[in-house]
């Protein structure tokens, strides 16, 4: 359909190309793109919420699964109605599935990683060798390099990860259509089955145990 299902930098800015162009079905269809993102990020919100007031562990397991349930069904309709919704309906699952993915990536890596777009990443990839290049010319300690290496090692794979989904992606659906879609949500199940494994089992209580005095609370003698 000539959209991305992620990068809502673009959706936004074609929303506003279209609106002021005068398209209003155009700048209509991005606005639902933004919508069902947000859709999918506060949905995956309300679960990792609801888990950590029930004490579960491995909490954030249960978004990757419902995304993989979701991947399914939409892998169905695609196999099932093929451009469904004049294709609309399935760019509008994939960005819920995509905001969903995202949020849950960004609340178990503290922010440090978004998996739906690659901007950031590649900023920071550039900010590390601007920092690698400032110890070099100004020979200051080698052992002030491993933070910034440290922090390439994270990006850089990431990226090319993303870069090769792509490719794969495209390559795949040609050959076996939605049965690609499928194959990944099948995946998605594989990854997030220990953690939803883990959930059967409440998480460490905050409470020390009975007769024992909470770390915090014992105070230096004198």
């Amino acid at each position: 359909m000539g959209l991305y299902s992620s990068h809502m930098t673009g959706a936004v800015s074609t929303m506003a190309d279209r609106l002021a162009l005068g398209d209003a079905v155009g700048a209509l269809v991005c606005l639902g793109l933004v919508a069902a993102f947000i859709a999918g990020a506060a949905l995956s919100t309300l679960l990792a919420n609801e888990g950590l007031r029930r004490g579960l562990a491995g909490i954030h397991a249960l978004s990757i699964l419902a995304e993989a349930v979701l991947l399914a069904g939409l892998a169905a309709a695609d196999a099932w109605a093929p451009g469904f919704g004049g294709g609309f309906g399935f760019v509008l699952g994939m960005s819920a599935l995509m905001g969903l993915q995202n949020a849950v990536v960004t609340r178990i890596s503290n922010a440090r990683i978004r998996t739906t777009h690659v901007t950031g990443m590649v900023t920071d990839i550039g900010i590390e060798l601007g920092n690698l290049l400032d110890i070099a010319l100004r020979r200051r300690r080698q052992s002030e390099t491993a933070a910034n290496l440290e922090k390439l090692g994270l990006h850089v794979p990431t990226v090319l990860a993303f870069f090769l989904g792509g490719v794969l992606g495209v390559f795949a659906y040609r050959a076996i259509g939605s049965g690609m879609l499928l194959a990944v949500a099948l995946g998605l199940a594989a990854l997030a089955l220990p953690g939803i494994l883990a959930t059967r089992r409440p998480a460490a209580s905050a409470a020390p145990p009975e007769g024992r005095a909470h770390p915090a609370a014992r105070r230096p003698s004198g």
